[in-house]
């Protein structure tokens, strides 16, 4: 999955899944194929059709662009594309919902709180332990 978007500032932009490293993905790359940020996320694999994003970052060099905004409605999208429901751990992404949510849930969007199971996996896939 790859999706076209305009920053802030008119400039081009990609958003794509990444699963090719440790921790999963949605990433942004400028046109010219730098690497401005990240929403990170896991599946847990005894909860099949979650995905528990925790973690968002934007390099500094690229902040004020809107970027995390777009990792953040992007991901939502997709989870909504593939009928998942979101977890928000990431600070950023559970403001969003907090804010939004009502839109996201009239849009088939599905989210619920995080729990301390959610918490547990986070942690043992930042330490190098999970699958994701």
């Amino acid at each position: 999955m790859t999706e076209q978007h305009t920053d802030r500032t008119g400039a081009p932009v990609s958003i794509a899944l990444d699963r090719t490293r440790a921790v999963s993905a949605y990433t942004v790359s400028t046109q010219d194929g730098a690497l401005a940020g990240r929403a990170d996320f896991v599946d847990p694999p005894g909860a099949p059709g979650e995905r528990v994003f925790f973690h968002t970052e934007v390099a500094p060099e690229f902040g004020g662009r809107g970027l995390a905004r777009l990792l953040v409605r992007e991901a939502l999208a997709d989870a909504v594309r593939g009928n998942l429901t979101v977890v928000p751990v990431c600070p950023l992404f559970a403001a969003h919902l907090k804010k939004h949510g009502e839109e996201y849930t009239a849009g088939g969007g599905r989210f619920r709180r995080p729990r301390p199971a959610d918490l547990a996996l986070v942690e043992e896939t930042v330490r190098g332990g999970g699958d994701a």
